[in-house]
């Protein structure tokens, strides 16, 4: 596979409940660009996220990783609720790297997201735009290569959405790596996407 290539799908079909979700579907992703999955809901999105990951393994076709580690933000937060905002972004960092400079990274991507000042504050005591925050924080501390994401700005007003797409693609220019970013929105998409895949001319 090619070094810039970073992920390679070849022939992806799947099928559930006798329906086919996607068919013969084929894709290079290019290393440290947001690539974006544009379309409505049920039309395979999330489906070839979870592939791409490694949830999904009930699937025809190939899947060529050419990253060491991927991360994944669900729609969902999936915060720890008993854990603080830096004990949250500690918990993925815990298996690989030592406690001093976990506490550097932990502290250099709470200000990135400008959440350093609510650290010891837990998910249920912040909004939902903070908590998606600290779920975007823990995903670039953890060093991976891959980054997916399932519509990770849904359910925010246009004004907040604004703003953490900004906060969002300047941690990304910063700390670049490959993306692969699921959305409904057009003006979400034509915001974040170096390449745009639109499911609906599949």
């Amino acid at each position: 596979m090619q070094e810039n290539i970073a992920v390679k799908l070849s022939d992806i079909s799947k099928q559930y409940n006798n329906e086919m979700i996607l068919k013969n579907f084929s894709m290079k992703f290019i290393k440290n660009k947001i690539t974006v999955l544009l379309g409505p809901s049920g039309c395979g999105k999330t489906t070839l996220l979870n592939i791409i990951s490694g949830i999904d393994k009930n699937y025809s076709g190939e899947v060529l990783l050419n990253v060491k580690e991927v991360s994944y933000i669900f729609q969902e937060y999936r915060l720890i609720p008993w854990l603080t905002v830096y004990e949250n972004v500690d918990f993925v960092l815990k298996s690989y790297m030592e406690k001093d400079e976990r506490n550097k990274v932990i502290i250099k991507y709470l200000k990135l997201v400008n959440l350093y000042e609510h650290k010891n504050k837990y998910p249920g005591e912040l909004s939902g735009g903070m908590q998606r925050r600290v779920a975007i924080a823990r995903a670039f501390a953890y060093k991976s290569e891959l980054l997916l994401m399932d519509e990770p700005f849904v359910g925010l007003d246009k004004d907040l959405k604004q703003k953490i797409i900004k906060e969002f693609l300047q941690l990304w220019k910063y700390d670049k790596r490959t993306i692969i970013l699921v959305t409904h929105d057009m003006d979400e998409a034509n915001s974040m996407g170096d390449d745009i895949i639109d499911f609906k001319t599949l």
